[in-house]
């Protein structure tokens, strides 16, 4: 059989028969909705990311936004070009009628599991980890969503923790009126915004307060809040103002904490109003510790 006779037997009316297309490198990670697997693009020779979509998760995702044409999660993440935004190859349905997403493979640990480890990766780059994962979020705002699950699990580092990269658009929506309702909680918990807790209308400010909490515990280990594993535990956010970070990393730059705090603003109108606004605000710092900066 010829090669493209061999690829086209792979299609099945514009469907890809993923398991003849992609040999599988790595038993698949289950997530809340997909399972995610390290692949051989058979065409290319091509080591790539190949996430498919649990079907009826994503349809119950997706019923909530009947009759609004919202965009799928693969016309979102291919719509967002950035260097720390995960590159998405191509999309569409499989011939067992579940979506997929093809992406680079990103060979290095979560955000979250070095937070869990303590890792000492982290010292020295927690800075340029927070102007890479500011970038990327300005990014996907600037292209018209909202990532709405911005949290440690969604970064993933380079084996040296000197970079990273945002990934996981399942939850993701246009930052359009129809889409900014009360009633859309959706999210991971422990990082949601208070306006989302409590089902009140929101747009892309969700996303800095959830950016917030993530660089906080990049700093403490630990949120602001108690930790739980459902919407009772983010009952809490905003009711208090956050411990200082400065009471657990003591060398923290001042400017770089406030900014972070800031973003953590229980009020929406508190927080700043764009990631590009907050990276002006960390412009001026140069070292995510006080004491590095006084030794040079």
């Amino acid at each position: 059989m010829q090669i493209g006779q061999f690829f086209k037997s792979m299609l099945d009316g514009g469907r890809v028969d993923v398991v003849r297309r992609y040999e599988i490198l790595r038993e698949a990670i289950s997530g809340t909705m997909s399972n995610f697997h390290m692949a051989r693009d058979r065409q290319t020779d091509q080591v790539v990311g190949l996430k498919i979509l649990n079907k009826q998760k994503t349809a119950a995702f997706e019923a909530r936004f009947r009759g609004l044409k919202k965009p799928t999660e693969g016309e979102i993440a291919t719509a967002i070009t950035h260097p720390h935004v995960v590159k998405t190859h191509t999309h569409g349905l499989t011939t067992e009628n579940e979506q997929f997403l093809v992406m680079e493979f990103l060979d290095g640990p979560g955000l979250n599991s070095l937070l869990i480890g303590r890792s000492d990766l982290l010292d020295g780059n927690r800075l340029i980890l927070i102007r890479q994962a500011a970038e990327g979020l300005e990014a996907v705002h600037q292209a018209g969503f909202i990532h709405r699950d911005i949290c440690p699990r969604n970064f993933v580092c380079r084996p040296d923790a000197t970079s990273l990269t945002m990934i996981d658009f399942g939850l993701s929506v246009p930052a359009e009126r129809q889409y900014l309702l009360p009633g859309n909680r959706t999210g991971t918990p422990n990082y949601m915004a208070p306006e989302v807790v409590r089902r009140r209308p929101t747009d892309q400010r969700l996303d800095i307060f959830a950016f917030g909490v993530s660089m906080y515990e990049l700093f403490v280990f630990d949120l602001p809040w108690q930790r739980g594993t459902d919407g009772l535990a983010a009952m809490s956010h905003g009711m208090t103002s956050p411990p200082p970070i400065h009471h657990f990393y003591p060398k923290i730059d001042r400017t770089l904490e406030a900014a972070i705090l800031k973003c953590i603003a229980a009020n929406p109108e508190d927080r700043f109003s764009s990631m590009a606004v907050f990276l002006r605000a960390i412009r001026s710092v140069k070292h995510e510790d006080v004491e590095f900066e006084s030794s040079l």
